[in-house]
């Protein structure tokens, strides 16, 4: 029930009552900023200079309307106490009871930067944001083909547990820190644990690697896109330019031999056209760049800077489109595959379960896998994009409906790939495991480009699917930058506060001229190298920190106070026994077996090397690697002995300020 407030905190800002007015116990104010009067008894922290509220003293501080507590910083300005007995010199009970010009011109100053922070147009609009982020091109070609891999329908088993108990879970805590501290991924450890602020320029950099490879595989599909603007689409027939004598188009009426070394036209025009991976020799001879690419790359980047350069106002208002616009092709395609003759052998393909498979280890990591990327904590954005949200907005609401929303989608998409893939296996007269063995983009590019050039009205529906493809792929890099944005600007304010559309075009150029090498002849190779090693353990590591970090370091006992100033509740236990034991042994779980047993690579006919293993291990250790070189850096710069260095280095250095009315108090 919500408390009724005193005079006192409900009294304007701009009363002319003095400070010296003030009687104990009420709410003073100085430079436009709420004082409470420091009554409460205080705990001394080891490191003999922070003053923090009592673990009591917090529950008695006085209760605004809305449950929020109005208790003093955890820093205050220049504020000392000494010997620990509780005995402040005068010079320092008048500074953290009234606050001195020069901490009161500083805090006015962050009041006004939170004042000025940019919130969500409407709620719709964040919720599509997260939607387009988590669903992606991941959920429409990796779902599928790992859910038939590992005993198609009882996968869903694994699958829903380990979203239970691990993915939603950390999708709500990213959430809900977001939407509390309300700051991006790399000052936001100001106010939970600074030593772990590491985190957040390792997020920088995985979302980095990311937009140098994903952004490819779009301009891949926008190259697709152009080619289908003819009454007949390219990769149909054997007679062009690109063909070799391998090439087999089984789909004419003539009576055609299918060999061991046939290969069909949408084949060789992914290979030898799109990609013209036959120019090149591998990872060590990746040949030149191919212009095609990097003009479609360029229009993306284009799209891209014009859709997040004004931030969350603009990109809130293009997701109307790119979020919605893939569920509206689904459904299209969805009807349109289950009118196709054979359309059934490939749903019974895609959910007969396997019963037996449930008993193998590496299904439960593959469920584990899928359910965590495809969520996709770890990589900065929900940190953001809950940072735009209104204090009370419920993002406990919010977690559940995007997460739900995401899974529905990945099962979907399993029914419009497979009624295809039956098809295509009752045209070819052969078992859908035969036509079912490309992964990854290959599904795709391949198989179901494929299909699709032998259905009527073949260039409609190839249209409206890369049109699909490049709107789930936009969603997903606005997000990733967005994450990357909003961490700089919000850690380097001074700088960069006011030139946001200038860092946004210094972000694009930079992930622009990072893509250059899987724009090469050889790029394929090196997209499904930075796929598989660049983000995979790399992200896990980090959610397991983030997940440690909150649980054990900051409190799971604060964290849950977080969430019930903002939503009026508590998490119950079973968020709680998620947050401190299971999340974080769910990751620890994943990262283990990945290390354990690293992925062997192959792409096409190219085996990858011994020593490209080496190389990603590298790729991806370069992003962690900012964790632990800033821990040893906060320690060094912190003066006092080592325990007293390791205590405040774990105590929060920055109160985070929760809205109260048209002022803003801060937490504790």
């Amino acid at each position: 029930m919500e408390k009724k407030a005193t005079s006192n905190e409900t009294e304007p800002l701009t009363s002319k009552k003095d400070v010296s007015d003030c009687s104990k116990g009420e709410d003073c104010k100085e430079n436009g900023l709420l004082v409470r009067n420091p009554k409460s008894a205080l705990r001394l922290v080891e490191d003999g200079n922070k003053v923090h509220p009592s673990q009591g003293d917090k529950g008695e501080a006085a209760q605004i309307s809305n449950s929020y507590s109005g208790v003093q910083s955890s820093v205050p300005c220049n504020g000392e106490v000494e010997d620990g007995q509780g005995t402040a010199p005068a010079a320092t009970t008048t500074t953290t009871t009234t606050t001195s010009t020069t901490c009161g011109a500083e805090a006015q100053q962050q009041l006004m930067e939170l004042e000025d922070r940019e919130t969500w147009s409407k709620k719709i609009d964040f919720l599509l944001s997260v939607i387009g982020y988590a669903v992606d091109l991941g959920n429409v070609w990796r779902f599928p083909y790992i859910c038939y891999q590992n005993g198609g329908g009882a996968f869903l088993i694994p699958y829903t547990i380990m979203a239970i108990f691990g993915g939603i879970p950390l999708f709500y805590m990213e959430l809900a820190l977001g939407q509390y501290h309300r700051n991006g991924c790399i000052s936001i450890w100001r106010k939970i644990c600074p030593i772990f602020k590491g985190i957040g320029f390792a997020i920088c950099i995985i979302d980095l690697y990311v937009a140098s490879y994903y952004n490819t595989i779009m301009a891949w599909a926008f190259y697709y896109l152009i080619s289908s603007f003819t009454a007949e689409l390219p990769w149909t027939s054997c007679t062009n330019p690109w063909n070799t004598g391998n090439c087999t188009n089984y789909f004419s009426k003539d009576n055609v031999s299918w060999s061991l070394h046939s290969t069909s036209p949408a084949e060789e025009f992914y290979t030898r056209q799109v990609l013209q991976v036959h120019r090149s020799n591998g990872l060590d001879d990746l040949g030149g760049i191919s212009w095609q690419l990097t003009l479609c790359l360029l229009l993306i980047f284009t799209i891209v800077y014009f859709s997040i350069w004004k931030g969350v106002k603009t990109s809130g208002k293009v997701v109307w489109v790119t979020a919605t616009f893939p569920y509206i092709i689904l459904f299209i395609l969805l009807v349109r595959g289950a009118t196709l003759p054979g359309a059934w052998r490939g749903v019974l393909y895609y959910l007969k379960p396997d019963w037996q498979k449930l008993l193998a280890t590496e299904v439960w990591v593959d469920a584990a896998a899928q359910i965590f990327f495809s969520l996709g904590p770890g990589f900065g954005v929900l940190l953001a994009y809950a940072s735009y949200n209104k204090f009370h907005n419920n993002c406990y609401q919010d977690a559940l409906v995007t997460s739900t929303v995401n899974c529905l989608t990945s099962f979907v998409s399993g029914f419009v790939i497979f009624t295809v893939l039956g098809y295509m296996a009752e045209m070819r007269n052969e078992d859908v495991s035969e036509v079912a063995k490309d992964t990854g983009p290959s599904l795709l590019f391949i198989t179901y480009a494929e299909a699709i050039a032998n259905m009527p009205a073949s260039t409609f529906f190839a249209i409206i699917f890369f049109l699909m493809l490049l709107t789930l792929g936009l969603d997903s890099t606005f997000a990733g930058l967005e994450g990357v944005i909003t961490g700089v600007l919000d850690e380097f304010p001074h700088v960069w506060g006011k030139r946001r559309e200038l860092f946004v075009l210094g972000l694009t150029i930079v992930c622009f001229l990072g893509s250059l090498a899987t724009l090469t002849f050889g790029g394929a190779y090196v997209v499904k190298l930075f796929e598989e090693y660049a983000t995979g353990p790399a992200v896990l590591t980090v959610v397991f920190l983030e997940a440690v970090a909150v649980s054990w370091f900051y409190g799971i006992t604060q964290f849950c106070n977080d969430v019930k100033e903002m939503l009026g509740s508590a998490p119950g236990w079973y968020w709680r026994v998620c947050w401190v034991a299971i999340s974080p042994l769910f990751l620890l779980f994943v990262t283990c077996s990945f290390l354990s047993n690293p992925p062997e690579l192959r792409l096409f006919d190219y085996d990858y090397p011994y020593w490209t293993t080496v190389v990603g291990y590298c790729i991806g250790t370069s992003s962690i690697i900012f964790i632990p070189i800033y821990m040893v850096y906060r320690l060094v710069i912190t003066p006092g002995t080592l325990k007293e260095r390791i205590l405040k280095s774990i105590t929060p250095e920055t109160a985070t300020e929760i809205p109260f009315g048209d002022i803003r108090m801060n937490a504790v």
